[in-house]
């Protein structure tokens, strides 16, 4: 079993350490929660619109026919659920207060999700040939090309129940928040 696979199986495992750290680390915190707390929240609702936007046209987790997307973010970059992924990671070690660890957050991020992306190009040519061929000499991997619309419907049929498929992202924000409290505690 190759690298690329395996990092595809343990994705959400391998994009991991950078956040357990954040979680139990409380070295060099800044401490400016007027700051800190809006630019989190919002770096995660930019990360979790992301993925919803993009769960409405890819139908993965939804029980719906796949075929190959080209539709919504798709359109302008051929990875929105892991730039999503990246951005929600990153809003985790925002309000981890730990703003040293940004760099490593998305140097960690890119060579997970490289290494995944991958995996995931190599059997998507596979499935689906010069139709998938063509689609990445179109649209980028990882930089939007805003110049590509077409199709980018922000809202269809999927909205509802892609909100419900993508839910789970907000526990990511429990064990910062409950960082936040525990050490409030101690501060006082």
């Amino acid at each position: 079993m190759t690298i690329f696979k395996r990092a595809y199986q343990f994705r959400g495992i391998l994009v991991s350490p950078p956040l357990l750290f954040a979680i139990f680390s409380f070295s060099h915190e800044i401490e400016n929660d007027w700051l800190i707390w809006p630019l989190g929240i919002l770096t995660f609702i930019l990360g979790f619109t992301l993925r919803i936007w993009a769960q409405q046209h890819i139908h993965y987790r939804l029980d719906i026919r796949r075929h190959l997307t080209t539709t919504g973010p798709y359109s302008f970059v051929r990875n929105p659920i892991y730039i999503g992924n990246t951005l929600i990671c990153l809003s985790a070690t925002i309000l981890s207060e730990l703003l040293w660890l940004i760099p490593v957050t998305i140097v960690w991020c890119a060579v997970v999700y490289s290494l995944v992306v991958h995996y995931e190009e190599t059997r998507l040519k596979e499935l689906y040939g010069e139709e998938y061929l063509r689609y990445m000499s179109e649209t980028p991997r990882w930089t939007p090309n805003f110049l590509n619309i077409k199709n980018i419907k922000l809202i269809n049929q999927y909205f509802g129940i892609s909100i419900l498929a993508e839910i789970h992202c907000f526990l990511i924000l429990v064990p910062f928040v409950l960082k936040e409290i525990i050490s409030s505690w101690f501060q006082h």
